[in-house]
C-alpha cells in the first residue's frame, strides 16, 4: 500500500562544495503505516532536475517549486541511488537536519527522515521509550525500499544512517547496539545536575520503568552499511558488550563544549567501546545544539537554548564543512 504523499516540491537550497551535485532536489512529506498507532510522518529529499523558486515547508523557508500534488511533478534524477535515513534528537521532527538532507540529495543520495512518534516537538509521551525509535527507523527503510513511488530507483545495498543525540542512540541500536537502560536511573542519581537528567526529571519521567527492557525489544537493521552519529545520547548505557554488534563503518562527531551531554559520559564511551575504531571528529568550541542547522530570527527568539553558540563560533560555516564531510564519508562507504 502506498503511503500518502502530502506534498511534493522542488528544493534548491544550501549547495555544498561536493562533487557530482544534482541541479535541484525534490521533496515530499509522506505518511507511513505504523501498525495500530497513527501513521509516522516523514520527509524525503531526492535528486531532481527542475527549476526552483522560493517556497515554505512547515516552518522552513527553502528555494522550492510551487506546491505539487503528485511526486511526479518533481521527477527523480538517477538510478541505483544510495539511501540515507536520518534520526532526529529528542523533541525534534523530521526536518531537524534538513540542511544535511539537502546536502545529501544534492550529492546524489536519497535522504529520508522520520518524526519519531512519542519524542517530537509536539509529542513527548514516549520520551524514554527509546526502543520505539529503532523500530520506527526500520519501518522508514521498509517503506523506502518497498512502497515509496521511487523505490525502484534505490540501491538496497547502499543504505546509510545519520543520527543526532537521541537519534545517535537510535542509529547505534539500528546498527547492532544493545543498551542497558537500567543504567540511566543510577547515572542520573549520581549526576542529577546534568542537563539531560534535569530534563528527564522536569518531564516527570520515571527513570526506573525501563530497567527491565529485554534485549529482544531492540530492533536492528542489517541493511544499514554505514553510519554517521553526532553527540549520541545515553552513550554510557552501552558499554563494550552492548556495542560489540556494531560492525559498520562509523563517523562519530563530538562537540568540545557540549554542556547538555558533558564529557566523558556520552561520546567517549561510544568511541572507546566500538569494536571498530570510528572516524572520530571533535569540533572545537561547538556546543551540543551546534549540530542543528543555523536558526532563523523567529526560532532564535523562541528557542534561544537551541540557537545560541559560543562567541566566535560560526554555526553556518561549521555546517558547510560538516555537511560536506558527512557526504564524503557516505560516498566513500557506500560506493
Amino acid at each position: 500500500m502506498r503511503g500518502l504523499a502530502v506534498v511534493a516540491v522542488l528544493i534548491g537550497l544550501v549547495a555544498v562544495p561536493v562533487p557530482g551535485r544534482a541541479a535541484d532536489v525534490g521533496f515530499e512529506q509522506i505518511k507511513i503505516p505504523n501498525g495500530a498507532e497513527p501513521p509516522l510522518v516523514a520527509g524525503i529529499w531526492y535528486p531532481a532536475d527542475a527549476p526552483a523558486v522560493p517556497h515554505s515547508v512547515g516552518a522552513l523557508t527553502q528555494a522550492a517549486g510551487p506546491d505539487a500534488p503528485h511526486a511526479s511533478d518533481a521527477p527523480i534524477a538517477g538510478d541505483h541511488l544510495p539511501l540515507v535515513v536520518l534520526s532526529h534528537g529528542g523533541a525534534g521532527w523530521y526536518g531537524a537536519h534538513y540542511d544535511t538532507a539537502l546536502a545529501l540529495a544534492h550529492a546524489g543520495f536519497v535522504a529520508a527522515a522520520v518524526s519519531h512518534a512519542g519524542d517530537t516537538v509536539n509529542d513527548q509521551s514516549g520520551v524514554l521509550q527509546l526502543w520505539r525509535r529503532p523500530e520506527q527507523l526500520h519501518r522508514l527503510i521498509d517503506y523506502m525500499l518497498d512502497t515509496w513511488h521511487g523505490h525502484e530507483r534505490l540501491d538496497g545495498k547502499r543504505i546509510g544512517a545519520f543520527g543526532f543525540s537521541n537519534g545517535g542512540f537510535t542509529v547505534l541500536v539500528a546498527a547492532g547496539g544493545v543498551p542497558d537502560l537500567s543504567t540511566i536511573a543510577p547515572f542520573c542519581e549520581a549526576h542529577a545536575g546534568q542537563d539531560l537528567c534535569e530534563a528527564l526529571h522536569h518531564a516527570g519521567v520515571d527513570l526506573h520503568f525501563a530497567a527491565n527492557v529485554p534485549a529482544r525489544a531492540w530492533v536492528h537493521d542489517p541493511r544499514i552499511r554505514a553510519a554517521v552519529i553526532a553527540a549520541p545520547a545515553f552513550g554510557f548505557a552501552f558499554g563494550r558488550a552492548g556495542l560489540s554488534g556494531v560492525r559498520v563503518p562509523l563517523q562519530l562527531w563530538s562537540a568540545a563544549d557540549d554542556r547538555h551531554q558533558p564529557h566523558p559520559y556520552y561520546d567517549e564511551p561510544v568511541r572507546d567501546g566500538l569494536p571498530r575504531a570510528p572516524d572520530y571528529r571533535l569540533v572545537a568550541d561547538a556546543g551540543h545544539y551546534d549540530f542543528l542547522p543555523p536558526c532563523g530570527a523567529r526560532l532564535s527568539r523562541t528557542q534561544p537554548a537551541l540557537c545560541s553558540s559560543l562567541p566566535g563560533f560560526d554555526r553556518a560555516a561549521f555546517h558547510d564543512w560538516f555537511n560536506a564531510d558527512v557526504v564524503r564519508f557516505f560516498r566513500a562507504m557506500l560506493p
